[in-house]
C-alpha cells in the first residue's frame, strides 16, 4: 500500500497557506497542524490584515489546533511550516508541546536555530527541508518585488 499522506503531502499544503499570504500582501509562510494523519488546522501570515505581529502563521495554527482539540499541548501533533519558525513562534511551539515540527526553509537571520533546538520542548523532533526550493522560491520573489517597488 502507498502511504500519500507523507511529510512532503503535508508540506504541500502548508505551501497551499504560504500562497495565500503572498495573494493577500502578506510575507508568503503557511502552516498546518497534523493530528493522526488528519489537518487539523491550517493557516497563513496575517500579520498585516490584523496589524498584529504576531499574527504568524504558526502562532495561528497553534491557536486553532489547540481550540479544535480542546486542549492548551499539542504532544501527538506535527506542524508543518514553510519557513523554519522566528523565536516567538518557537516559544509557542515549546508550550504547545507539539511532538514533532517539519519547516522547509531555513531563516539565517530570523530563525530560532540561531540559539538551537534548545528553545523547543525536549520531546519535540525536528526535521527540515522538505521542498525547500518551493518554499525559499516564494519567499525570494516575495521580497524581490517588495524591493523592487520602492
Amino acid at each position: 500500500m502507498i502511504e500519500i499522506y507523507t511529510d512532503e503531502y503535508f508540506m504541500k499544503e502548508a505551501f497551499k497557506e504560504a500562497q495565500k499570504a503572498a495573494e493577500k500582501d502578506e510575507v508568503p509562510v503557511g502552516a498546518i497542524v497534523v493530528s493522526n494523519k488528519k489537518i487539523i488546522s491550517r493557516a497563513h501570515n496575517q500579520v498585516e490584515q490584523f496589524g498584529d505581529i504576531t499574527a504568524h502563521a504558526e502562532i495561528i495554527a497553534v491557536t486553532a489546533a489547540t481550540n479544535f482539540l480542546g486542549s492548551k499541548t499539542l504532544d501527538e501533533c506535527t506542524l508543518y511550516v514553510t519557513l523554519e519558525p522566528c523565536c516567538m513562534c518557537a516559544g509557542a511551539i515549546a508550550h504547545a508541546r507539539l511532538q514533532r515540527v517539519v519547516y522547509a526553509a531555513d531563516d539565517d537571520k530570523g530563525g530560532f536555530m540561531r540559539f538551537g533546538k534548545k528553545m523547543l520542548h525536549p520531546k519535540t523532533k525536528l526535521e527540515f527541508g522538505i521542498m525547500h526550493e518551493e518554499c525559499s522560491q516564494i519567499l525570494t520573489e516575495f521580497f524581490k518585488a517588495k524591493r523592487a517597488a520602492l
